[in-house]
């Protein structure tokens, strides 16, 4: 079926009062990119709603794009036809046969009449187009409280648009207007949904990425780039930051207390993040601690290891059962990477029997014992690499202490 637009519906932001023209400015601005490869598509904006003309642009592919869309709970195809009753009837009845109702198919007209000046009421228009539907299609059942098949029929004073499916969007809050946090973006399976929940709730993303090179390899730095990128097709672009921590965590791993090597290492990640987080100014730390999945992530070894940050930790999948959370990589298109079996820093230097429960004096009692760890975090943070992944166009790419180049790379 040929479509004319496409209607793009708000949720949440409508319990913001007088943030909602804020936020929808933003939505309506993050549909403005991601329509940039269909110069034909026009948007066109209203209380709660935004619609974008296709003008012969294809429909699968900018459906596809708008479901990317944080803020729009709903995408419904519209077809175009003048507001004239005698124009409306066969434009509803073709509109009808061609979704191809089975038969003892449930339906129900929903008419509403926005151009006051149109001479039918709602009601009225009601009965006037289900009628001649009916008689068109004798396999249709009325039933106007449980229908599985509803028209849609908005009369307005440019014309009326028709329609019946309702694709669900991606919910949540536009794409920053929440703030920004930092992302501590692994290449498992967690945390690029943690970053994906966060993008939902109205969070701008920068990721942090720790490499240990040469124990780690280029396929694992570009197995986190692909997932970042797959996180920038719903944001747009995301910055990234790679930090490298061999040195750090290779002193970690000789500091004599192999059972706490885990829980000093993503201490001294936080304290990277943190100072990355107040240069770029970010006010949170997403991380993707799921409660009791390992061994860094009991209670007792999340308190002992957010300690060493005063920026709140946000952990979206904490209460999430592992089978939903791979589910949910699976919806967003991150899974099949994240299982790819290039080893991040993460998985090196893991002990035999990891502290579940470690004593908060010790480990700073350890960390005190390293007397240069703080001059190492220092260095780290100022030989992080930033580069801005854009899908499907370009990263630009600053290396530490360099101006940014321009390297074209496609995914």
């Amino acid at each position: 079926m040929e479509y004319d637009m496409l209607l793009l519906r708000f949720g949440e932001i409508i319990l913001k009062g007088r943030n909602r023209s804020r936020f929808e400015k933003v939505a309506h601005n993050h549909v403005k990119a991601l329509l940039h490869p269909y110069p034909r598509a026009e948007i066109m904006k209203e209380y709660g709603r935004i619609y974008i003309a296709l003008n012969g642009e294809p429909l699968a592919p900018i459906v596809a794009a708008m479901k990317n869309v944080f803020g729009v709970t709903s995408i419904s195809p519209i077809r175009v036809t003048p507001s004239r009753l005698e124009d409306i009837i066969p434009a509803a009845v073709h509109f009808v046969k061609e979704l191809g109702v089975g038969p003892g198919t449930r339906f129900k007209v929903s008419a509403r009449r926005v151009w006051k000046p149109f001479p039918h009421s709602t009601h009225e228009m009601n009965k006037l187009v289900s009628g001649p539907i009916l008689n068109a299609c004798p396999e249709l059942h009325v039933d106007v409280h449980d229908p599985e098949l509803e028209l849609r029929v908005e009369i307005r004073e440019q014309g009326t648009y028709l329609f019946s499916e309702v694709i669900p969007g991606a919910g949540g809050f536009p794409l920053g207007t929440n703030g920004k946090a930092m992302l501590l973006l692994s290449g498992g399976i967690d945390s690029p949904v943690a970053g994906w929940s966060a993008l939902r709730r109205g969070l701008e993303i920068e990721c942090v990425h720790f490499h240990s090179y040469p124990f780690t390899s280029k396929k694992a730095e570009q197995k986190v780039i692909d997932l970042a990128t797959v996180l920038a097709g719903f944001a747009g672009s995301i910055k990234m930051h790679l930090v490298p921590f061999t040195d750090i965590q290779t002193k970690l791993a000789k500091s004599g207390q192999e059972n706490l090597t885990i829980t000093l290492m993503r201490r001294s990640m936080l304290r990277i993040a943190t100072k990355l987080a107040e240069r770029n100014g970010a006010l949170a730390l997403v991380t993707g601690d799921s409660l009791g999945q390992v061994a860094s992530q009991t209670l007792s070894s999340m308190n002992a290891i957010g300690r060493v940050t005063d920026l709140p930790l946000l952990r979206p999948l904490v209460m999430t059962d592992k089978v939903d959370i791979i589910a949910m990589a699976q919806q967003i298109g991150t899974y099949d990477l994240s299982i790819l079996p290039y080893e991040d820093c993460c998985t090196l230097f893991v002990p035999k029997s990891p502290a579940t429960n470690p004593n908060l004096h010790v480990l700073e009692s350890v960390e005190r014992s390293l007397e240069d760890l703080d001059e190492m975090i220092q260095k780290a943070v100022e030989d992080t690499e930033t580069i801005v992944i854009r899908p499907g166009r370009s990263i630009v790419r600053r290396e530490a202490g360099e101006d940014p180049v321009v390297q074209e790379n496609w995914f």
